[in-house]
């Protein structure tokens, strides 16, 4: 995607601040038709927007004995993606927005934030913390380390992503600006912060990340990914 198509996608969507409502109460004596409801006469479970839910307890504020609102989002024009439809392993609190790729056998730890337009190719581990901005790509077979920064480039809307090749390895906290492309086998030293393109094959460190050597025998041993890590 795109920013144009992003910033269209969130201008036209609809502002939705879901909510799940506890009530306690008469509750017999309500009308939940159109109403997601689970419970019985005395107490239940609802769920619908803000706006619904308002209307709601006017009108019924008499049967309602108390209340109780949760709610982790307010007018947000992009959902959550549907996990169920990636084949790939993502633990418990990753948040993945939705139009986000993400190929087979990828694996992406807890705490990590893909953002809209994003695209994570085959068997790459996104590690704990992560953030993937808005339409940076992140190639086949790569490692990005806990804690990393791809800049998302959804506005201004003419900047170029970050790109990240395959087989490229970048340590825990590093950050890689906006328009950045990393090179196929490239390894990106842990808190580096990358504001040049590098090339394919070297190892860049420092800040700003500067090469300090190309990719030899004992640093693909030291990078050497780990299969077993991305079978499902």
């Amino acid at each position: 995607m795109d920013s144009y198509e992003i910033i269209k996608y969130i201008a036209d969507s609809k502002r939705r601040t879901p909510l799940k409502v506890f009530l306690k109460g008469n509750l017999n004596e309500i009308d939940f038709t159109g109403i997601d409801f689970y419970g019985d006469g005395k107490w239940g479970i609802l769920f619908c927007e803000y706006d619904v839910f308002n209307k709601f307890l006017e009108k019924n504020k008499q049967s309602i004995e108390k209340y109780r609102i949760e709610t982790d989002r307010r007018n947000s024009a992009i959902p959550l993606a549907d996990l169920t439809k990636y084949n790939a392993r993502i633990e418990p609190g990753a948040i993945i927005r939705e139009m986000v790729e993400i190929g087979d056998n990828c694996v992406i730890m807890m705490g990590a934030v893909l953002n809209i337009g994003s695209v994570i190719g085959a068997r790459t581990m996104i590690d704990m913390n992560v953030v993937v901005g808005g339409r940076a790509i992140v190639g086949k077979d790569s490692h990005i380390g806990a804690g990393t920064v791809l800049a998302g480039v959804v506005e201004p809307p003419n900047a170029e992503p970050v790109i990240i090749g395959d087989n490229v390895l970048i340590g825990a906290n590093a950050v890689v600006l906006e328009g950045i492309k990393v090179g196929n086998g490239a390894v990106v030293a842990a808190g580096s912060v990358v504001v040049r393109d590098v090339e394919k094959n070297t190892v860049v460190a420092g800040v700003p990340a500067k090469v300090i050597k190309m990719v030899d025998d004992k640093t693909r041993s030291k990078t050497v990914l780990i299969d077993e890590l991305r079978k499902l």
